[in-house]
């Protein structure tokens, strides 16, 4: 029952934020957070370096992807600092993937893609835990089991991917087809939960010209499809189906992804088929042959009760808040747009209260 209860909160939680998010996100207003002064210009104000909404919620999507992960994982009692390790080794190199990537795939300085960052890190993972389990072995430590851990990061993934859609309707990235561009039915089942972006800055708007149009809400259909799968793919891993747990989060992640492309309006590269979509496909075999092919070792079924205790250890939860603000420092500022800050005074000359001697 506990289990079911976690997931019920968990999902109420993500809807009434996914839902929140559809309806304001697309508004010029929530793009920039705060704007901090660098340095004066020629007309006396201040260049400004805009913080990102896009940074704030990016980071968030992933602390809290991060979270559910090891609360899955603290729920079948594997070792802490293996876990921990790997997640390491992860981030370690699909950060600097989601960038260079998104460089190399589509020429641009000022993007990235989390679809590349995420074939890379699946690639790495099972061997990042080949890796951590050899450290563990040598020190006499337990090792982790491949496929649990696999599948906890799975549906972190899908999940973290899922609420990081509402980062790219803040900024207006990522974004649909036209709607005057789809089919009757498609214009018909959309027409009052398009998104229509507005303001300079959306990239949508510069990039697309895409200023007032009603657009295919595919970030939306994204975050509430990887929502929904990961909280399923959640459900069987609770019930000890670990390899049902990451084929489905996977499968269905990786399939949406390939025709979803086919759906947005956005640059994703040259050709027909993007590099992103033959990703993919690629990964399919790969997750089909793990999910097959990889053992578990019987034992008791996971503990969401013993799980949800990582949130009183003060190394994971001081982690995620480290990991949150690197998160915030690398995707929060915009290099793609710039501000102007001025400074005056409210009070007039003369009202300002007298000095007491």
């Amino acid at each position: 029952m506990s289990e079911q209860i976690f997931i019920g909160i968990a999902g109420l939680v993500f809807l009434t934020l996914s839902i929140w998010a559809f309806r304001v996100l697309p508004q010029e207003r929530w793009q920039m957070l705060a704007a901090v002064p660098l340095r004066k210009n020629e007309q006396g104000g201040w260049q400004g370096l805009n913080l990102t909404s896009y940074g704030f919620l990016l980071a968030t999507a992933t602390a809290i992807a991060a979270l559910f992960g090891l609360i899955l994982l603290e729920s079948t009692n594997s070792y802490l600092p293996g876990v921990m390790a790997v997640f390491l080794l992860i981030f370690g190199v699909s950060l600097p993937a989601s960038k260079v990537l998104a460089r190399l795939v589509e020429k641009k300085l000022h993007t990235f893609t989390v679809g590349g960052a995420f074939f890379c890190g699946l690639l790495f993972a099972p061997l990042a835990i080949v890796i951590v389990n050899l450290v563990l072995s040598a020190v006499h430590a337990p090792e982790l089991q491949l496929l649990v851990v696999l599948a906890a990061l799975a549906i972190s993934f899908v999940l973290g991917e899922g609420l990081g859609r509402l980062a790219c309707i803040s900024y207006g990235c990522c974004y649909g087809k036209p709607l005057k561009e789809c089919r009757w039915l498609t214009r018909k089942l959309f027409d009052h939960f398009s998104f229509v972006f507005t303001g300079a800055t959306k990239k949508a708007v510069y990039d697309g010209g895409l200023a007032g149009e009603k657009l295919l809400p595919i970030q939306a259909i994204t975050n509430l499809l990887y929502t929904l799968t990961a909280l399923f793919s959640t459900s069987l891993f609770l019930r000890g189906h670990y390899g049902a747990a990451f084929l489905v989060s996977l499968f269905v992640s990786q399939i949406w992804r390939f025709f979803s492309e086919t759906m947005r309006s956005d640059f994703r590269g040259l050709g027909r088929i993007s590099v992103y979509q033959k990703m993919s496909l690629l990964a399919l075999p790969f997750v089909l042959i793990i999910s097959l092919l990889v053992p578990t070792t019987a034992g008791p079924l996971p503990s969401i009760i013993k799980g949800l205790t990582i949130c009183l250890q003060p190394i994971p939860m001081i982690s995620l808040q480290l990991l949150w603000i690197l998160l915030f420092f690398i995707y929060g500022r915009s290099t793609a747009t710039s501000s102007t800050v001025s400074f005056f005074v409210l009070v007039p000359q003369g009202d300002f209260p007298h000095e007491q001697k």
